[in-house]
């Protein structure tokens, strides 16, 4: 019986009609678009600035590959693969041009 009292007094009234409904769906379509700006958009421009440092590889360049490796490009072939040459022995490297993750600035090349 206490129980069932406790229970009655605790529950809320129930709100008003529209102004509650929107009340509690106002949060959500806040926090969509805002979900939308702070994630998807960034990974966008990230994404064209990745495809276009890929397209613009050139001899010379000294890259870092998903694996880790840094090798100076001495070919490119074609529109998928490179080919790497890899210090300190020269070991050439044949790779696939998506495999590169970033360009090493000259002055951390030289180190």
């Amino acid at each position: 019986m206490q129980f069932s009292l406790l229970l009655l007094q605790t529950a809320a009234p129930p709100s008003g009609g529209i102004t509650g409904a929107l009340g509690q769906a106002l949060p959500l379509v806040i926090m969509i678009p805002l979900f939308y700006f702070l994630f998807f958009v960034p990974m966008q421009r990230q994404k064209k600035q990745q495809a276009a440092m890929l397209k613009g590889l050139q001899n010379g360049q000294t890259v870092v590959t998903t694996g880790g490796i840094v090798g100076t490009i001495i070919a490119v072939n074609g529109d998928d693969t490179l080919i790497l040459r890899v210090k300190p022995d020269n070991i050439k490297l044949q790779v696939a041009r998506s495999s590169v993750t970033s360009l090493v600035s000259s002055d951390e090349a030289k180190k």
